[in-house]
């Protein structure tokens, strides 16, 4: 239990460390005059994430069932997230937000992860939402919250897409880069 609690309230921390680094890079884009798209889904997108906690809390933690056998894995799986999450986010650096915000005719990112993928930071959350409640054996917290961070990102990535080329030149940047989600189909 006293693993659980440990790994949770790091889990917090960072998250809200990430929201207070959003809300200043949402600040200074704003100044410079910024767009924001998908203020709908973001609501939502922020209930599932919320709601993740609460659930992990409840089924990993309340009920606790132990760590998975598997656990120096899955923790060294979580590391590398964190690792690819950190490179994403300087790799974005004030560009970087949990929401759609855009500054028109800005230099589109395609260093770091963003030269071989789109959408980097998708895939590290998708892998957290695996991977976070299997190291303690929330099943119930994976399946649902698995699938509740696909729908929501088959939302998300559309309209982030969308602002992307609408604001920039996204496409001419990522002509050939990957939208790594088998959800979506490579545009031609």
């Amino acid at each position: 239990m006293l693993y659980f609690i440990l790994f949770f309230s790091v889990l917090l921390v960072q998250r809200l460390v990430e929201l207070y680094i959003a809300r200043s890079n949402e600040k200074w884009m704003k100044q410079q005059g910024a767009k924001e798209y998908g203020q709908a889904h973001y609501k939502m997108m922020v209930g599932i994430h919320i709601a993740f906690f609460i659930s992990l809390l409840i089924e990993g933690g309340i009920f606790h069932s132990g760590v998975n056998p598997y656990w120096p894995f899955l923790l060294g799986g979580f590391i590398l997230t964190q690792l690819g999450r950190i490179w994403a986010i300087a790799s974005l650096g004030k560009y970087w937000n949990t929401k759609i915000i855009v500054l028109p005719d800005a230099e589109v990112v395609a260093k770091g992860p963003y030269k071989h993928l789109k959408h980097p930071n998708y895939l590290i959350v998708t892998l957290e939402f695996l991977i976070v409640p299997l190291l303690f054996n929330a099943y119930w917290t994976l399946f649902i919250f698995a699938l509740l961070n696909q729908f929501i990102l088959s939302i998300r990535i559309p309209l982030e897409e969308h602002a992307l080329k609408k604001e920039t030149d996204y496409n001419k940047v990522h002509v050939n880069t990957r939208v790594w989600i088998p959800l979506f189909k490579k545009e031609k």
